[in-house]
């Protein structure tokens, strides 16, 4: 207890119906304790919080007993959650300095994950984004956690460390592609882009290479070209690489690709004002690329990963691309314009066709890429279409363990005919009937016989109201599975 922090966080077990504190030794105060739990109400299931003032009587001038539920049922997930509302409700009592225990270890977790995910968790839910808060809102909004230590033993004091920097990496990893995210597109240019991500490259030790107006023209990329040419602020793509320690030409690599629309009008095929209002945020895929790509290093990655990133503004002007325009892609196939709203496919074709051509084993490209995926999966979850079992498997299994929903979804193939073009080979729309399928079969014509997967995120990019972990507003979803997934990608 003699701890000198705002607010001292305390795990505690629900055993039967009521909580332990067994993490308390002295006797009165235990029993104490115990009443006031029992007044509250406060039996230690998950995500439940007590929160109780010293009264100087300690040095922490308040106490959070965190409930973590039964210990059969800890596992990461739900470490997260516990500390995600531990953390919460010391901040919403104003705490600024907190000082926490270690997670319980139980049979399935060690006690590494635990801290972990534990750090995870408290990162993530002390995010907010102030960067535009003026007078008015800085009078109202809490104030923030500016340290959290977690405590440790003698002899456990290394392995602790090792394990909140690596929790700390991905908790600054998915707050990295939530401010990308949050930021308004008058701010959030591809060229913007473009900086914060050499920013990620010279501060975790990557090769970077950004490709301009006249670049994009040298490779071929007439896709995100034409998407950002009725725009004032020009297209970029960005090629990110990380290579592992002792990294030797046969060391695996895998390609990961982001949609990065930092505004979207909808082009002529104009959006409505109700639409248009979230598009700052068609870029989550970016994001969530950038995101992963800056922690990489302190996960000790074990294979070569690319990252490409293609970002583009879709505004109209007397230059912005029109419905019957035909593009042709870097691989050859032509596409025809059905609709200047799904630029989205357009730019991922480029992507995915640069991204195949530096040698990767395998592709991932993630994307806010169709509303028919929200209303067929809901917002929450992410849609997986992919033409190869393994690795489909590979990221439903980091998923889950991520906590990010996610369902497999049918590459239809009786469904290419909708985006079968009259004076083209494709077209960039299949209409409404299975939309997110026929997106997915349009992606597919660019992924080069390539293990491919494509993770639509739309929805589930954006939270409405705030959970245990994750404020309202921007997600970072994709950024905790790509971990995972690239961690495990080995095995």
């Amino acid at each position: 207890m003699g701890v000198d922090a705002d607010a001292l966080v305390i795990p505690v077990i629900q055993r039967g119906d009521g909580p332990t504190f067994d993490s308390i030794s002295e006797e009165t105060l235990r029993s104490q304790i115990a009443g006031l739990a029992a007044d509250a109400e406060f039996t230690g299931s998950l995500g439940s919080t007590l929160l109780v003032p010293t009264l100087g009587e300690a040095p922490a001038r308040r106490i959070v007993f965190l409930g973590t539920g039964k210990e059969a049922d800890l596992n990461a997930e739900a470490v997260r959650r516990a500390w995600g509302a531990g953390v919460n409700a010391a901040r919403n009592a104003g705490a600024k300095r907190v000082f926490s225990m270690l997670p319980p270890a139980t049979g399935q977790l060690s006690p590494e994950a635990g801290i972990i995910a534990a750090v995870e968790a408290a990162g993530m839910a002390a995010y907010r984004f102030t960067a535009h808060q003026g007078t008015l809102k800085n009078a109202k909004t809490k104030p923030s956690i500016d340290s959290l230590t977690f405590a440790s033993a003698s002899g456990e004091a290394a392995t602790v460390e090792r394990a909140i920097a690596k929790g700390q990496a991905v908790a600054n990893a998915v707050n990295l592609a939530r401010d990308l995210s949050n930021e308004p597109g008058s701010v959030l240019t591809p060229v913007r882009v473009a900086e914060i991500a050499a920013g990620v490259a010279t501060e975790q030790g990557l090769e970077i290479t950004v490709y301009d107006n006249e670049g994009l023209v040298e490779l071929g990329a007439n896709a995100i070209l034409t998407v950002g040419q009725g725009s004032s602020n020009p297209p970029r793509m960005i090629h990110m690489v990380y290579q592992p320690e002792g990294a030797i030409e046969s060391t695996p690599s895998i390609g990961l690709v982001g949609k990065c629309i930092t505004f979207d009008t909808g082009g002529y095929s104009i959006k409505t004002t109700d639409g248009m209002v979230d598009m700052k945020g068609d870029m989550a895929g970016g994001a969530a690329v950038i995101g992963a790509m800056s922690a990489l290093r302190s996960q000790e990655a074990p294979v070569v990963v690319h990252a490409v990133i293609c970002a583009a503004e879709n505004m109209i002007s007397g230059d912005a691309f029109r419905p019957g325009d035909v593009i042709t892609g870097m691989n050859g196939v032509t596409m025809e314009i059905v609709s200047t709203d799904a630029e989205g496919r357009l730019v991922l074709a480029d992507g995915l066709v640069y991204m195949a051509r530096q040698g990767v084993r395998e592709m991932v490209d993630l994307a806010t890429l169709t509303g028919a995926k929200v209303v067929a999966l809901g917002n929450e979850t992410v849609g997986l279409f992919s033409n190869n079992d393994e690795l489909a498997g590979k990221l439903l299994k980091a998923a889950e363990f991520a906590a990010e929903p996610m369902w497999r979804m049918p590459l239809s193939e009786h469904l290419e005919p909708q985006i079968e073009a009259e004076i083209a080979d494709i077209k960039n729309t299949g209409g409404r009937a299975g939309g997110s399928i026929t997106a997915a079969l349009f992606l597919q014509h660019f992924c080069e016989g390539l293990p491919w997967a494509h993770l639509d995120i739309a929805g589930s990019n954006r939270a409405s109201k705030a959970s245990a972990y994750t404020p309202k507003g921007a997600t970072g979803v994709g950024v905790r599975t790509l971990l995972d997934y690239i961690r495990g990608s080995t095995s």
